[in-house]
């Protein structure tokens, strides 16, 4: 294999897709793949400063992030560009899947946020999430939501955490 298609192979575009629109898509460096879950870094590739009041996403940050092929959740290690561990964003989502050089992962409005000391975890958007129609629409992929949520909830407060991110 050449060195070019070996670059090619290393890549792989996230296409984060939410009301069956593209919310935003971005290229990302491959870090595994073992055919359940995939690990992507990527620098912040939104555009300006993302302020939440708990954590700012900026120029320069470092997103670690890691789907599953048969969860629905991806968690997200973010990191100053310094280096500094801010926390884990984690998106609720339909369970991701990769074609080639594109992960495609349906966004369901339900999120959470670790910090990096794991003293400030919060859910996210829930109210969106209930205004998203997706219980009327899919009650099964909605209650699969919030289980989802409440395993990020309960592995995010205690040390269950780390080992699913080794």
């Amino acid at each position: 294999m050449s060195a070019n298609s070996a670059e090619r192979q290393a890549r792989v575009e996230v296409v984060l897709v939410k009301a069956g629109r593209t919310k935003i898509r971005y290229e990302s460096a491959l870090l595994h793949d073992d055919g359940t879950r995939i690990a992507v870094r990527a620098p912040w590739a939104g555009e300006g400063v993302r302020d939440f009041g708990f954590v700012r996403f900026e120029a320069g940050d470092v997103f670690t992030e890691y789907y599953w092929r048969d969860r629905w959740y991806s968690v997200k290690e973010v990191r100053a560009g310094s280096g500094a561990l801010k926390g884990w964003y984690c998106d609720v989502t339909r369970p991701a899947v990769r074609t080639g050089a594109e992960l495609v992962v349906e966004d369901l409005d339900l999120d959470l946020w670790r910090s990096a000391d794991g003293t400030d975890v919060r859910r996210l958007d829930e109210d969106e999430f209930a205004e998203s129609g997706l219980a009327e629409r899919d009650p099964g992929a909605a209650a699969a939501a919030v289980a989802a949520l409440d395993e990020l909830e309960r592995l995010a407060r205690g040390d269950g955490f780390a080992a699913l991110l080794a």
